[in-house]
């Protein structure tokens, strides 16, 4: 027996030191007493007036003291319940968990290969391939749905087209804090009351700030809202470097981390105890192209470096990958979401989104979805490492086996083989056998796939009662704003 034995379960990556994380966090709450934030909020405005803040106008400049005491508050742990009653996504530090992104304006028609824009259909097919598809961990509604009634109603019909094809935990938009109320409504429906959905929340909310330091009335809106009522959600800036901030990564991480940290004391002061989640889609603005880049390597060691802040903060991270720059899914698509699933995983992010977004986060692709599938798997098997435990070591084995031995037929491979990554759309038969076979590229054997699932798949359904109590505030909310 060893005594003291160091044992990497699994692979281990980290970008930043504990030395440069601190420089950041100081650098960042520099930023947040001297520069602060600006705030379009009465109600919010009035909460850091009664605090220890300075408010000045829209400003307000928070002390040390404040965000300090307000870090000690945040859960360390969320666990999130689909609908189908499985408490199935628990967060904490290095859980990871993949899934989609939400609210794409347009789509790739699978029919004429054209990019138009997205339906009600589009959000519903969406959730129905990442309800069977296994590595996808929770569901994003993967494009906005431009059909609907009303543009103030589209989020109340979305949630619905994912909770009639999806059993997963979600993350949601909403158009406001209205909107938001009603998503929260439709949650507790499902989940069987307030209170339950408090305990076992079906979803998280994903608001978002307005880099730099801005916080806008609709987002501080569904921020005090989610506080108010306990539901998880991620207050995400997405800073764009040489943009909406500084050029360098550090600056930028500094500046995000900051407006992270104004909405850390904000859910404070409203209601203690809030579970929030720290996230951000930090990239950089091409200055060649002036398009915000979702492919860069330099989003891939952001989101990571952003990880690595938030375990020392204590707190959860929403991150990004399994994106792309590429108009269409090729070459370029397929290595760069590889490259920032990739990293995102070793990070440790808790919750990855944004998986299978392509053209700069502007278009929808289901395709993408069912390749994405396949490259989270690899990924997770490298995330295992590998085990030197006298089993996996096989010294016996070796020495049974003798030189000039094999070991196709002995019971150990037999046993352990089923360990391995087995893949379901790469081709690693011989050269023969693939032309006997038809030839098929990556792409062919992709849309093969969708085809498949999008023709015999079927989630559980909803309970008819329920399905008319969720269809009802729908129609409410429709006849509120024509």
């Amino acid at each position: 027996m060893k005594i003291n034995q160091t044992v990497n379960k699994s692979t281990r990556f980290r970008v930043l030191s504990n030395d440069q994380i601190e420089e950041i966090y100081y650098s960042a709450l520099e930023v947040v007493e001297r520069t602060g934030g600006v705030i379009y909020h009465d109600g919010a405005l009035e909460l850091f007036k009664n605090s220890n803040a300075v408010v000045e106008g829209n400003r307000v400049r928070i002390p040390t003291t404040m965000v300090e005491e307000a870090l000690k508050f945040y859960p360390r742990k969320i666990s999130l319940r689909g609908r189908n009653g499985k408490r199935s996504l628990h967060l904490q530090k290095d859980m990871v968990a993949f899934g989609t992104g939400s609210d794409l304006p347009f789509t790739i028609d699978r029919k004429t290969g054209e990019r138009r824009r997205t339906t009600y259909k589009d959000v519903s097919d969406a959730a129905r391939l990442v309800d069977a598809l296994s590595h996808y961990d929770f569901h994003m509604s993967h494009g906005i749905v431009g059909d609907a009634p009303n543009p103030q109603t589209y989020d109340r019909h979305q949630f619905m087209a994912m909770l009639e094809q999806c059993t997963k935990p979600m993350v949601l938009t909403s158009v406001d804090g209205e909107g938001l109320e009603d998503l929260w409504r439709m949650g507790c429906i499902i989940q069987g009351g307030e209170d339950e959905f408090r305990l076992n929340p079906l979803f998280v909310a994903y608001i978002e700030p307005i880099s730099p330091l801005k916080n806008d009335s609709t987002a501080v809106e569904k921020l005090l809202f989610a506080a108010e009522k306990k539901i998880p959600a991620m207050y995400t800036p997405c800073p764009s470097s040489g943009a909406t901030a500084p050029a360098t990564i550090a600056g930028m991480l500094v500046q995000s981390l900051a407006e992270t940290l104004v909405a850390i004391v904000m859910c404070h002061l409203k209601n203690p105890g809030t579970p929030l989640i720290m996230g951000g889609v930090t990239t950089l603005l091409d200055m060649m192209k002036s398009t915000y880049s979702y492919g860069a390597p330099e989003l891939s060691l952001a989101s990571a470096a952003n990880t690595d802040i938030s375990k020392w903060l204590n707190l959860l991270m929403f991150s990004t990958g399994g994106c792309t720059d590429a108009k269409v899914l090729d070459e370029q698509a397929a290595s760069e979401q590889m490259m920032n699933l990739f990293y995102s995983y070793l990070s440790g992010a808790n919750l990855i989104h944004d998986v299978g977004y392509i053209d700069h986060g502007t278009t929808a692709s289901l395709e993408s979805l069912v390749l994405n599938q396949e490259m989270i798997g690899m990924v997770k098997q490298f995330g295992k490492g590998i085990n030197t435990d006298d089993e996996h070591l096989a010294l016996e084995l070796i020495e049974k086996q003798g030189p000039g031995g094999e070991y196709v037929t002995t019971d150990h491979t037999y046993e352990h083989w089923k360990e391995w990554f087995r893949p379901e759309l790469q081709d690693r038969s011989d050269y023969e056998t693939w032309l006997k076979n038809g030839s098929k590229t990556m792409g062919d054997r992709v849309r093969e796939r969708t085809d498949h699932l999008l023709e015999n798949y079927n989630p559980e359904p909803i309970d008819e009662g329920m399905h008319k109590e969720l269809k009802k505030i729908c129609e409410d909310a429709d006849k509120r704003h024509m």
